[in-house]
């Protein structure tokens, strides 16, 4: 039963890192990538949709992102849901394709992106937190139950800290990486 529950609360917290290394895909590093704006969510016909629903999304050079909207009536929600995603990015537009030139890093954006990194790194952690206390919860209501006994709930205790250990230095490492790419150069 805890070993169930054990593996559950693993697939939980890897989800929970593939998560977060999903985000650190939309945050730039300098170079043009088409993941930096896929996810960038466009009103579109009332509905919020993903941009790539929308668009072929190209990087043709390494400082330029280049976008096909599959129907030219959206040009201009493409642009708005680029500009409100706050990238700091500028799209422009030639009536067929959307141009976004990507600029080099100041020293001073690359602090706030790490600073963004080092929020989502934390905000990741306490979603790890919230799957440990879930699964607190449920052991020690199988003790309160008579389905476990006091001994198991102990050793499920020590298994789970050291799950949570392992996933929070997966969390911390994939932010290390992410901040090493923003700073260099």
């Amino acid at each position: 039963m805890i070993k169930e529950l054990m593996s559950e609360t693993e697939v939980r917290m890897d989800k929970t890192v593939e998560a977060l290394e999903e985000d650190f895909k939309s945050i730039r590093t300098g170079r043009a990538s088409p993941a930096l704006v896929e996810r960038v969510m466009v009103e579109y016909y009332g509905m919020p949709t993903p941009l790539n629903q929308l668009a072929v999304i190209s990087a043709p050079e390494p400082q330029l992102l280049l976008i096909r909207p599959y129907d030219a009536g959206s040009m201009a929600a493409i642009e708005k849901g680029i500009l409100q995603a706050d990238l700091g990015l500028n799209p422009s537009n030639d009536g067929r394709v959307i141009r976004i030139p990507i600029p080099r890093l100041t020293e001073e954006r690359r602090r706030d992106l790490v600073k963004v990194v080092k929020r989502r790194v934390e905000e990741s952690k306490v979603a790890l937190r919230n799957i440990r206390r879930d699964t607190l919860e449920e052991m020690r209501e199988y003790e309160s139950e008579k389905l476990i006994s006091e001994d198991d709930l102990k050793r499920g205790q020590e298994e789970l800290q050291k799950i949570i250990d392992r996933f929070v230095g997966k969390v911390d490492e994939a932010g290390a990486r992410k901040e090493q790419d923003i700073m260099e150069i």
